[in-house]
């Protein structure tokens, strides 16, 4: 599974972690996240979010 990062704050989503704020289990695909989750740290939504390299 790859990792996310914002494009604004930085902020990456890593799988294996999940988003416990988010209550986003760990070892959720970026792809599986629901449509209305937001970074947890600026409030952006998904598609500010690139795969890390």
């Amino acid at each position: 599974m790859d990792n996310y990062v914002c494009t604004i704050c930085g902020w990456v989503y890593i799988p294996s972690r999940g988003d416990s704020e988010g209550c986003i289990p760990k070892d959720t695909p970026f792809e599986e996240l629901p449509p209305e989750w937001v970074c947890p740290v600026c409030g952006v939504t998904k598609d500010m979010f690139n795969k890390e390299k």
